[in-house]
């Protein structure tokens, strides 16, 4: 079943004829203004759209005339298809001056289909508004009664009957086909139920046809809704209306109560929330919050929400009071059931989650971004900035939050081959080792390892933890520096960073990254360092390119700091 608002024939309805004059909204057309809106009076007096204002100026000299402001009307007819949303979530814009609602399975919620239009009728003047509304079983049938018959409700079955008196522009045809359809002597809708279909659409375009049938039920027709619909809806309406903030948190309590039973029968939680309060003035505000992972406990819904209204810039302004209350979710997605301790609680990463949630919902989910490890070992390209949402989409189960990835064969770091990246060893170094004495060693590949001797280490672990092997600072983008070693595949005796001499009393390294083997690119292997200079200063550099194999003038960058 579809209802349809129809064009909105004037800005405001008219209280007094005598006191005041005919309302007509004018537009430029055909090189002349014509009317485009009139109200009742206007009609009542011989007005009609399309008729030039001097033609209107002539037969009523007091016409009241308002230049057109689409914009203006867009966003009123917009606003008007919120306020319909308390009848369908399925509303759709006919053209620049009419809806149209789905409402099937939503009739029995006002009493039939009966009740539904007369509530529909009688608001809509309350708030100003002149309009006119049908319902019928196609979207067709319910335009033509909305606009050109008197009835409000077209009975199952009856759009034949209907159609057969009125006029061809029911049919929504455009204006040149009705021309020619009068031209001929047909007038009348009914003229043409029984006739011929062949010569019609030969003679008047197929269009014809399709409209007729589209009216009649025969093809199938559907509106296209101008937002989304919810995978869940929940709603409350209220006999009087509500304002207070402690009435709205236990409405949206009881919504999400009910919206979780239903999630859970489906296995699915929420990533998203939307709330729309229906004011009693046609007034709807919405408000949304999202999640970092499938949720359904009411008491987090609620607590999201309560942030979301703290972070109002004004307070929620009730006006007369909420007559409608829903909850609805757009997004869902798996939620498995999480495992719990002894004490009945769910362990893992909730209280993390439950964090970045509130904080989206005060500050908004697109300003909360999260670092996720992507597959390089070369530093500035091994993980990346995303927002919560796709964050959550990236980690695998072999991964967790702010972890690092997994080794792989190709990248080597030398005295640990087939990882870039420290993974504890049993022999309690995660660097390459070379001679006790400061001498160069050679390993297992051929490859030279030249590491100077440290007593005491100059990153030493404490009671078994993981050393510090990346600067507490790194670099967007390593900055190239002027550095000389003893040796061609050595650590560095000193460098010059931004006009300053640092010598480097101690160091260790190297280790060994190689870049992606599939990336075309011209990235070299890189041979990093962590060194301190004689200050206490520590430092984190690489060598760019192997010395006699892919280049003969290696590079030296700094791409970090350790404090």
């Amino acid at each position: 079943m579809l209802g349809h608002s129809p064009s909105l024939e004037g800005r405001t309805a008219t209280q007094n004829v005598r006191e005041t004059p005919p309302l007509v909204v004018v537009a430029k057309a055909r090189s002349a203004l014509r009317l485009v809106a009139l109200d009742e009076t206007a009609r009542r007096r011989g007005l009609h759209r399309g008729q030039a204002l001097a033609d209107a100026r002539a037969i009523i000299p007091a016409i009241d005339a308002v230049d057109a402001d689409p914009t203006s009307d867009a966003a009123l007819l917009a606003a008007i298809a919120d306020w319909a949303e308390r009848y369908t979530p399925l509303v759709a814009l006919d053209g620049q001056d009419g809806l149209m609602l789905d409402i099937t399975g939503c009739a029995h919620l006002f009493g039939g289909e009966a009740e539904l239009v007369a509530d529909l009728a009688a608001r809509l003047p309350a708030q100003g508004f002149a309009a006119r509304a049908a319902i019928a079983d196609t979207p067709g049938a319910a335009w033509a009664a909305a606009r050109y018959a008197e009835t409000s409700r077209v009975a199952s079955g009856g759009a034949r009957d209907l159609l057969v008196p009125l006029p061809f522009a029911a049919l929504r045809l455009d204006d040149d086909i009705v021309a020619a359809l009068d031209r001929v002597g047909l007038k009348r809708i009914g003229q043409i139920l029984d006739a011929p279909r062949a010569p019609l659409a030969a003679r008047f375009g197929a269009s014809l046809m399709r409209r007729l049938d589209q009216a009649l039920g025969r093809e199938e027709e559907a509106i296209d809704p101008r937002r989304p619909v919810a995978a869940l809806i929940a709603e409350r309406r209220f006999a009087e209306p509500i304002g207070l903030e402690d009435d709205i948190a236990a409405t949206i309590a009881s919504l999400a109560a009910t919206l979780a039973r239903n999630l859970e029968q489906r296995g699915e939680g929420a990533r998203r929330f939307e709330l729309s309060l229906f004011r009693v003035d046609g007034v709807v505000t919405r408000l949304g919050v999202g999640t970092s992972r499938p949720v359904r406990a009411p008491k987090h819904v609620l607590g999201l929400f309560a942030e979301k209204f703290a972070s109002l810039a004004d307070e929620l302004d009730a006006g007369f009071g909420f007559d409608m209350a829903r909850l609805s979710v757009p997004v869902t997605a798996p939620d498995t059931p999480a495992q719990v301790d002894l004490a009945g609680d769910a362990v893992g990463e909730a209280d993390l989650g439950q964090l970045i949630d509130r904080i989206g919902a005060r500050i908004g989910p697109e300003r909360v971004r999260r670092i996720v490890p992507r597959d390089s070992h070369i530093p500035e390209r091994s993980e990346a900035w995303t927002d919560i949402d796709a964050a959550a989409h990236a980690l695998s189960p072999g991964r967790h939050w702010g972890g690092l990835p997994p080794p792989s064969a190709h990248s080597r770091a030398s005295g640990n081959p087939g990882s870039g990246h420290h993974y504890p060893s049993e022999s309690g170094s995660p660097l390459a080792r070379g001679r006790a004495d400061g001498r160069s060693a050679t390993n297992s590949d051929g490859e030279v390892s030249c590491v100077r001797a440290l007593d005491p280490p100059l990153f030493p672990a404490f009671m078994d933890a993981d050393p510090i092997d990346r600067p507490l600072r790194l670099f967007a983008r390593p900055e190239p520096v002027e550095a000389t070693a003893a040796v061609p595949d050595g650590p560095p005796m000193h460098f010059r960073w931004r006009r300053a001499l640092y010598r480097i009393a101690r160091s260790e390294g190297p280790e060994r990254i190689a870049p992606e083997w599939w990336r075309n690119d011209e990235d070299e292997t890189r041979d990093y360092f962590r060194v301190e200079d004689a200050t206490g200063h520590r430092f984190w550099l690489f060598r760019e390119g192997l010395y006699g194999r892919e280049t003969i003038a290696p590079r030296w960058y700094l791409h970090g700091v350790f404090g």
